[in-house]
């Protein structure tokens, strides 16, 4: 939708060094699932975190949709929670300022990018910075049976995420199973994309109370930020792929047939790689040839014009004798 250039996680030696960059890990939880039928967002949050899963800010709030609050047997969020939270519009200067600079990530961001193109960037936000899935990212690098937030993190880490389906707890989640990714890979991970920007934060939409005064936005959040940051970082015992997958093949449903044409495509980049890589063996050993060849040359003539050189001044020392 453009409303992001997105990246991916890899072990090849292209890109940035994934531990040295900052994140924003996004979620948000909705009436729906599609935009185009209504769906509007209920719930924001980002958690603002290094390579090195050390957090540098928390975020969220409760959003009024302006719009039935549909999915309640989803996130437990009713018509009531969202009375005098904020609407999305005063969201978006903050949420701005939190991008700015870091890659937006979310597992499963195919999601989010629905609704960052449907309601926050009409709403002010900068479109253009840089972005990571997750989900992708994991199907790409590492063999797992299920790839869903919780399972993953279970799978790899042994303990099951707090807060599930609260913004601000799968927020966390996602945080802390990037974090875990960069810090167990079995090679350095890298980001291989755009490289991240500051973002123009946008005026702030003023909020104007029952009797016409502007007042400040008053933030609604349903969970309250941890002292301490995220949970300390697990050991992963994960089965990481030989050969990574293109992330770009690893969306959708990702059942049997999406592997095996994944893995099938790996393969064939990975002998393509292996002909370049003996190609080039073969050039630069030619040129290495090529170039003893004439280094040999090039000395033979210096050693040829020495021996004219000194012939030379052997003939005039004689004439100078013989004139003399």
């Amino acid at each position: 939708m453009g409303t992001l250039r997105m990246g991916a996680l890899t072990r090849r030696r292209v890109g940035m060094r994934a531990a040295d960059l900052e994140y924003a890990v996004l979620d948000m939880e909705t009436t729906g699932l599609e935009p185009r039928e209504g769906a509007r967002i209920v719930e924001i949050a980002v958690v603002r975190v290094r390579g090195d899963g050390k957090v540098v800010e928390e975020f969220s709030t409760l959003v009024d949709p302006r719009a039935e609050v549909g999915g309640r047997e989803f996130h437990g969020i009713g018509e009531g929670d969202t009375v005098g939270a904020p609407v999305i519009a005063q969201v978006v200067p903050r949420l701005a300022e939190l991008l700015s600079g870091a890659v937006v990530v979310s597992h499963n961001l195919d999601f989010e990018l629905r609704f960052l193109g449907s309601e926050l960037v009409p709403a002010g936000l900068p479109t253009g910075q840089s972005g990571l899935c997750t989900l992708r990212a994991l199907r790409s690098q590492i063999d797992l049976d299920r790839y869903s937030l919780p399972k993953a993190s279970f799978r790899l880490g042994g303990d099951w995420p707090t807060g599930q389906h609260t913004a601000l707890g799968d927020a966390r989640a996602c945080a802390k199973l990037l974090a875990e990714m960069i810090a167990n890979a079995p090679g350095e991970l890298r980001y291989n994309g755009p490289a991240p920007r500051t973002l123009a934060v946008p005026e702030a939409a003023p909020v104007r109370g029952p009797w016409g005064v502007v007042e400040p936005v008053r933030w609604k959040p349903r969970t309250a930020s941890v002292p301490g940051g995220l949970a300390p970082l697990s050991p992963w015992r994960a089965d990481w792929r030989p050969r990574e997958l293109d992330a770009l093949l690893c969306g959708g449903a990702f059942g049997a047939t999406d592997r095996a044409i994944a893995e099938l495509a790996a393969q064939r980049d990975t002998r393509f790689r292996e002909r370049l890589a003996t190609a080039a063996a073969v050039t630069g050993g030619i040129a290495a040839t090529a170039a003893g060849g004439l280094l040999v040359r090039m000395a033979g003539s210096r050693a040829t014009g020495s021996a004219i050189a000194r012939r030379a001044v052997a003939a005039r020392e004689a004439l100078r004798g013989r004139t003399g």
